[in-house]
């Protein structure tokens, strides 16, 4: 994804930048409904959305956002057309291949979670070099939720557990918060403080079902491909006007 080398936006003066989300996490919805409303094919909004993303990293690092998660393709959009799938692989391999320069060049760190085993392997190859290019650098975590359902991450965490405790590794009273924590995909970059989602779904899709116990939800009736640095002005200025108080008064 290319982050152009352009001068970055002041943060919006309405904006306190110590109270920004640490970490953003994005349900990228409605490309299909923008695409069919201008009498498009599905995949024109998928091309488009991709723009958005890549629009929507590069304000988050310029504002000083440190963490940005997108979900991008789940456990169940296989069930999608076949025409569409395929698509959408070649679709993130190609933006992965063009791109890494850019991401290398302006110190963004890529990082996938999901089943990756179950993607084309010659996706897994661009992904496996984006994550070993970009791993020293040390600006904006860019977590794409590739083949991720929140259901299967819980199990495959408990089934690890598991076989730590069947080995004798841990006892069951060693398993805490922390430890569980530790076994998500998302040990490494922690919980994400907003969840956005457009299109206005008011659900959460089976997307990080257990990080997201304390996010703050912002749900927008712009469809993603629309979604520009005005709309995240928005869900960040609802964000900062809410207090957090994690279930105590």
């Amino acid at each position: 994804m290319t982050i152009q080398p352009v001068v970055p936006p002041p943060l919006p003066t309405d904006l306190d930048r110590d109270r920004l989300p640490r970490h953003v996490a994005v349900i990228m919805d409605g490309n299909g409904r923008w695409a069919k409303q201008r009498g498009l094919p599905r995949i024109m909004g998928h091309r488009r959305g991709v723009d958005t993303l890549k629009k929507l990293l590069r304000h988050c690092r310029d504002w000083g956002i440190e963490a940005l998660t997108a979900y991008a393709f789940s456990t169940e959009n296989w069930g999608r057309p076949v025409e569409e799938v395929d698509f959408l692989m070649t679709l993130f391999e190609r933006v992965l291949r063009q791109e890494l320069a850019e991401m290398i060049a302006e110190d963004v760190r890529i990082r996938f979670v999901g089943n990756l085993g179950a993607l084309p392997q010659s996706l897994r190859h661009e992904i496996d070099r984006a994550v070993a290019d970009t791993q020293g650098n040390s600006g904006i975590c860019f977590t794409v939720a590739t083949n991720y359902g929140g259901r299967q991450e819980i199990l495959q965490a408990c089934r690890a557990i598991a076989t730590q405790v069947q080995d004798g590794i841990l006892k069951p009273e060693d398993i805490t918060e922390d430890l569980f924590t530790r076994h998500l995909y998302t040990a490494e970059v922690g919980d994400p403080d907003l969840l956005i989602r457009t299109s206005g779904e008011m659900r959460i899709s089976n997307f990080l079902l257990w990080q997201l116990a304390y996010a703050e939800m912002y749900v927008t009736e712009v469809l993603w491909p629309d979604f520009d640095d005005h709309e995240l002005h928005l869900a960040l200025h609802a964000y900062q006007r809410r207090e957090r108080r994690f279930g105590k008064v």
